[in-house]
C-alpha cells in the first residue's frame, strides 16, 4: 500500500456536475481507492487526474441508495 498517497482507479464515470474556469470538474464516478472496494465517489478532479485530486465524498452502496431516496423526495416535494 502507498502510505500517504491515494491512488484512484475510476471504474465507471457517471457524469460531470460542473466545471470551473480552471478546468477542474466535479464528477460522479465509481472509484476504487488503493485497490479497495469500489464506492460511489463525488469529488473535484483537475486536468491531470493522477495528481489533481480535490476534496470529495465516497459512499458505500447502502449510503448511495439512501441518498437516492432522499434526493427523490426532495425533487418530488419541489414539483
Amino acid at each position: 500500500m502507498n502510505r500517504g498517497r491515494f491512488i484512484p482507479n475510476i471504474i465507471k464515470h457517471y457524469g460531470v456536475l460542473y466545471e470551473t474556469d480552471r478546468g477542474w470538474t466535479c464528477e460522479v464516478n465509481l472509484v476504487a481507492w488503493n485497490g479497495g472496494e469500489p464506492k460511489l465517489d463525488i469529488r473535484t478532479w483537475g486536468p491531470d487526474k493522477a495528481k489533481d485530486i480535490g476534496k470529495g465524498v465516497r459512499l458505500a452502496k447502502e449510503a448511495t441508495i439512501k441518498l437516492h431516496d432522499i434526493l427523490g423526495s426532495i425533487v418530488e416535494s419541489e414539483e
